[in-house]
């Protein structure tokens, strides 16, 4: 039996006006940087925290969007996007940031971290992770 558990980070708010999109990544960044089994999923109005060009210039804080591209480099590449909260919000994958990572089991290809998954899916992969995270 392996000793690490799968953890599941589940984004459902924006990424800007709370914390707790921010609180999320850190968390997800400190879980992978010991070694679990990372998967992130983005539910609800959580998927505007992957809509690529956010500017929060006017908002007068950081924009934080860019430190998504870091999570190939930690090896956290089960992005998962409800695609009912997409369609809520006329929303496509083309909307989304690319994110990716390199693949070292296929000779270090670049693939898509990314994946659109129903909510029944996204169901079944909760209902497999040991700890869920809701932010």
């Amino acid at each position: 039996m392996s000793d690490i558990k799968k953890f599941m980070y589940v984004n459902r708010k924006a990424p800007y006006g709370t914390i707790y999109a921010w609180e999320s990544l850190e968390v997800v960044l400190i879980g992978a940087a010991f070694e679990q089994d990372v998967s992130v999923a983005f539910v609800d109005d959580g998927v505007y925290q992957l809509i690529k060009g956010q500017d929060t210039t006017e908002l007068g804080i950081k924009n934080f969007s860019a430190t998504y591209k870091a999570l190939g480099d930690y090896d956290v590449n089960k992005l998962y996007i409800e695609k009912e909260s997409l369609d809520a919000r006329g929303l496509t994958l083309d909307d989304l940031m690319p994110l990716t990572y390199e693949d070292e089991n296929d000779n270090w290809a670049e693939k898509n971290s990314i994946r659109v998954v129903s909510s029944q899916e996204l169901a079944e992969l909760f209902e497999h992770s040991d700890v869920l995270f809701n932010f």
